[in-house]
């Protein structure tokens, strides 16, 4: 099973629609709120980004709710 992260806001429809895509696949994931957690939002800002969502997924990079990435990623 992959290592999935997903850098997230309270306002983001695309961060719950992604997050809504990998329950509905089975996948397990851990949700890190940059609004709640202020450690997340620098853990973000150092990767580069200042926009969510982005999932990590073994430690590859899907910036926003790319499905057929997120497809890749999962497949591998």
């Amino acid at each position: 099973m992959a290592n999935v992260v997903v850098f997230s806001s309270n306002t983001c429809p695309y961060c719950v629609a992604a997050k809504e895509y990998l329950e509905e696949k089975g996948v397990s994931y851990t949700e890190k709120n940059i609004q709640k957690d202020k450690a997340a939002k620098k853990e973000l800002m150092s990767m580069g980004h200042m926009g969510v969502p982005v999932i990590l997924i073994d430690g590859e990079e899907v910036v926003g709710f790319d499905k057929d990435k997120i497809d890749d990623l999962l497949d591998k």
